[in-house]
């Protein structure tokens, strides 16, 4: 399993890729796979870990980021060729240009948009098979080789659930202007509720972001709380009235959607990308055409039940879910897969 090099696995606070590699890897050690883990900084999973950086480069989207995947990629390439393996399954951008050189098939989860040159990227890679996290996503580029949509997954348990809602609604992502932030203070400030935001301002695009464009907006109805780990994350979403997701791009998952539902509480979100997918309208959150429907649903969120909406994420996005859905596609693109019991998943 090759996680990307900028967060620890799993993440102290912001890094959803992160957190889903860190938790398949702990479903599959459930089931009594050997997995080994190849990623950057601390590791706090059940996996063997083999780390390329023995801590975490930060250059995330900063100037040195292609020299660090790049040497991520050479150092997993390196380890890997040491292992006798089934499978490789890897989450980075450059590993996967590694594929056609080692027997072990690779399996690809493809996290991000796949636009411009991205997907001219996936679309020249060759001895791969990817896996898509939303049906929209796979959408925007028909002509790769997919061989599953596998939706992103959580320890819905784990959770923490709270039947009785604070009145306050809450924002939570990075400082981008693909997120929402701003129209999330439009939306809470019409629907006459006060709003918390939580989002990760560490690279310099986002504190600009954050400096210019969200503080002039905020005030005793707004509030922005900073960044949180993973812990205080949970417990911000599960005393929220509901979660606005006002994104303005193709979104191609969107895990804090399922995070917020697992604590029982809805979301309200703008119908882009992998929205109609995460969100079952009417029962989980509403999806929404506009900012003034977003308005309006405020308004509507008593209307669902938080229990039902945490048994519906867990029935969709439970960890076991997730696990078992790459374990079929191991199973077939992976003739050495031994056949486990996997019977204790649901719907296994």
């Amino acid at each position: 399993m090759v996680a990307p090099p900028w967060f620890d696995v799993p993440p102290r606070g912001y890094g959803g890729i992160e957190q889903m590699v860190a938790t398949l890897v702990d479903g599959l050690g459930a089931l009594g796979h050997h997995v080994t883990l190849i990623a950057a900084g601390e590791d706090g999973t059940q996996a063997e870990l083999f780390r390329t950086f023995r801590s975490n480069p930060n250059g995330l989207g900063g100037p040195d980021s292609l020299p660090i995947e790049l040497i991520h990629a050479q150092r997993a390439a390196d380890r890997l060729a040491g292992l006798e393996l089934d499978l490789v399954h890897d989450h980075s951008v450059v590993g996967p240009l590694f594929a056609p050189y080692r027997s072990a098939p690779t399996i690809v989860t493809v996290h991000g948009p796949v636009v411009g040159w991205m997907r001219r990227l996936y679309g020249s890679l060759r001895g791969v098979s990817y896996v898509a996290i939303s049906n929209a996503q796979r959408r925007a580029a028909p002509e790769l080789p997919w061989v599953a949509t596998v939706y992103n997954g959580i320890d819905v348990e784990a959770a923490p659930f709270r039947d009785e809602k604070q009145g306050h609604l809450v924002f939570l992502g990075r400082m981008s202007p693909d997120k929402g932030a701003v129209a999330a203070i439009e939306v809470a400030r019409r629907a006459g509720r006060r709003l918390l935001i939580a989002a990760k301002a560490s690279e310099d695009d986002e504190r600009e972001y954050l400096r210019t464009e969200v503080e002039p907006w905020l005030g005793d109805d707004a509030v922005y709380v900073g960044d949180l780990d993973a812990e205080a994350k949970m417990d911000f979403l599960a005393g929220a009235r509901a979660l606005l997701f006002p994104i303005d791009w193709e979104e191609p998952f969107g895990l804090v959607m399922v995070e917020a539902m697992a604590c029982g509480t809805p979301v309200i979100a703008l119908r882009r990308g992998s929205v109609p997918e995460v969100v079952d309208d009417g029962i989980t959150g509403f999806v929404c055409d506009s900012l003034e429907d977003m308005v309006e649903a405020c308004d509507r969120v008593d209307e669902l039940d938080p229990l039902r909406i945490r048994r519906r994420c867990a029935e969709r996005f439970d960890q076991r879910v997730m696990t078992r859905g790459y374990l079929d596609v191991y199973r077939r693109i992976a003739g050495t897969i031994h056949e486990r019991e996997a019977a204790t998943l649901p719907g296994a």
